[in-house]
């Protein structure tokens, strides 16, 4: 089992950055692919990000591309969102998951286990 813990979030104009980091607990961090997944209000959780065990591919959603990049270090135990650019509609309840199975997954139903989140609020 992996316990996840983001941080990093909070309140950012139009137009400016954060990252947002997930530390994951336990020796295993590396067997896990890893997705970032977010929440609006009144909207369903949907995928934002993810990275397969060692980092070496990527998915982003349409909307987030080029504009966030997705990070791990597995020395560290923990996965990155760099999000640049932010937009009034990126503001959601941000997720790591972490997947056991897949090589690397974009659908909610392929992570096994999540994260608590962090705030994303970007005032325009």
């Amino acid at each position: 089992q992996v316990q996840l813990v983001e941080s990093g979030g909070g309140l950012v104009q139009a137009g400016g950055s954060l990252r947002l980091s997930c530390a994951a607990s336990g020796h295993t961090f590396g067997s896990y692919a890893m997705g970032w997944f977010r929440q609006a209000p009144g909207k369903e959780r949907e995928f934002v990000a993810a990275i397969s065990r060692r980092g070496g591919s990527t998915r982003y959603a349409d909307s987030v591309k080029g504009r966030f990049t997705i990070s791990r270090d597995n020395a560290k135990n923990t996965v990155y969102l760099q999000m640049n650019s932010l937009k009034p509609e990126d503001t959601a309840v941000y997720y790591c998951a972490a997947d056991s199975q897949s090589f690397i997954a974009t659908t909610e139903p392929s992570y096994d286990y999540w994260g608590q989140g962090t705030q994303v609020t970007v005032s325009s």
